[in-house]
C-alpha cells in the first residue's frame, strides 16, 4: 500500500506520493498556521502584549528592597510600555519578586619574607690548636592590608497574570554603573529586558 507524504514549505502545504512530484494541498476552511501549538515560552511572551496595567508590588528584602521598588516604578513608568497602577486590583498583571542591595568592605591580606642564614664550621690547627667560626644570616619581611569598598545589587522579578500564572521573569544584577548606582542600573537592565521581549512578542503576533 503506497503512503502519502505530507511536507510543508513556508507555510504551504504539500503532499506526494512516493516516487511523485509534490503537489499544494488545500489546509482545509478555518485554518491558520497560528492555530499550531505554542511553546510555554511563546504563551507566555504573547501576553505581554495584552496587558496594559501593572502593578508593581513590594520586593522582600528589607529595607533595600524598599528603595530598588521605588526605583523600579521610577524605570517602568519611564519605558512607557503600561500604564502602571497604585491598586492592584485594576492591574491585568503584577510584577513581584526579591531584591537587595549592599554595600561591603571587601578585605586583601598579602605577606611576604626573606631568610637566609649561613655558618662556616670549625677547624683544629697544630697542637696549640685553632678554631675559627663564622655566621651570615640576613631577614626582611613585608606585608600588605588592602581594603575595597564594594557595592552590589541584585533582584529577581516575575509578571504574574490575573490566573496567576508566570509570564515573564527575569534576575539583574550589578555593581554600578559610570552614571549611576547600583540600584538603579538594576532597575534600569529589568525594564531593558521587559521592553526587548515586549517587542519579541510583538514580532510573534
Amino acid at each position: 500500500m503506497k503512503t502519502a507524504l505530507i511536507l510543508v514549505f513556508s507555510g504551504v502545504i504539500f503532499a506526494a506520493e512516493p516516487g511523485g512530484a509534490p503537489t499544494p494541498l488545500s489546509p482545509g476552511p478555518g485554518f491558520t498556521f497560528s492555530q499550531m501549538p505554542m511553546t510555554v515560552e511563546e504563551s507566555g511572551l504573547r501576553q505581554l502584549t495584552t496587558i496594559r496595567r501593572i502593578y508593581v508590588d513590594h520586593l522582600t528584602g528589607g529595607e533595600t528592597a524598599a528603595q530598588m521598588h521605588d526605583i523600579l516604578v521610577a524605570a517602568l513608568d519611564g519605558a512607557k510600555l503600561y500604564i502602571l497602577t497604585e491598586n492592584p486590583d485594576h492591574a491585568d498583571a503584577t510584577l513581584k519578586g526579591a531584591a537587595e542591595d549592599l554595600v561591603f568592605t571587601e578585605v586583601h591580606n598579602s605577606s611576604d619574607s626573606l631568610n637566609t642564614h649561613s655558618n662556616f664550621g670549625v677547624r683544629q690547627d697544630g697542637r696549640y690548636g685553632r678554631q675559627t667560626t663564622g655566621g651570615l644570616g640576613l631577614g626582611e619581611s613585608e606585608s600588605d592590608h588592602d581594603a575595597e569598598r564594594r557595592h552590589e545589587a541584585i533582584a529577581a522579578v516575575r509578571l504574574v497574570n490575573k490566573d496567576g500564572d508566570v509570564i515573564w521573569s527575569t534576575t539583574q544584577e550589578s555593581q554600578g554603573a559610570k552614571f549611576h548606582g547600583a540600584s538603579a542600573d538594576v532597575a534600569d537592565k529589568i525594564t531593558a529586558k521587559l521592553k526587548e521581549d515586549y517587542e519579541r512578542a510583538r514580532r510573534l503576533r
